[in-house]
């Protein structure tokens, strides 16, 4: 079991690389032509417009950060929020397993919650940095 404690950081790194992908992925289609049209749909669910260029943002530069293991907690927590709002006003009412259910962006939404408390790890920009990257500490 040691050696699985010791490979937590390529654990980590394999989370933030998975939930950062898929959120550039998603974010991309957004901000590159559809940022207006994002918008307009978000004030739709009855929140303010301007919260959908929020969202397009978190998932897009969020999903590089979190690639890059930069600033990992505080995307982590924008991720998490961005989430729980998409499933509150879009996915809800599909339910879990349902055509547009909530199961993705419950999954996402759980790994970043992860990544709020477990830090980026020992591979990341965040722990050459000198930051608490997350894993063990050094005490």
């Amino acid at each position: 079991m040691r050696y699985l404690d010791r490979m937590q950081p390529l654990g980590l790194l394999v989370l933030r690389l998975t939930l950062g992908v898929i959120l550039v992925a998603h974010g991309s289609h957004k901000v590159y032509g559809h940022m207006q049209e994002y918008a307009g749909y978000i004030h739709s669910l009855g929140l303010p417009a301007w919260l959908g260029y929020v969202s397009a943002l978190v998932e897009f530069v969020g999903g590089i950060l979190l690639i890059a293991g930069l600033l990992t907690r505080c995307s982590a927590i924008a991720v998490s929020i961005d989430m729980c709002v998409a499933i509150a006003k879009v996915h809800w009412k599909h339910g879990l397993l349902g055509n547009g259910g909530y199961e993705f962006p419950l999954s996402l939404a759980a790994i970043a919650f992860a990544l709020i408390f477990l830090g980026a790890g020992a591979i990341s920009i965040d722990a050459i940095r000198g930051g608490t990257g997350g894993g063990r500490s050094k005490s």
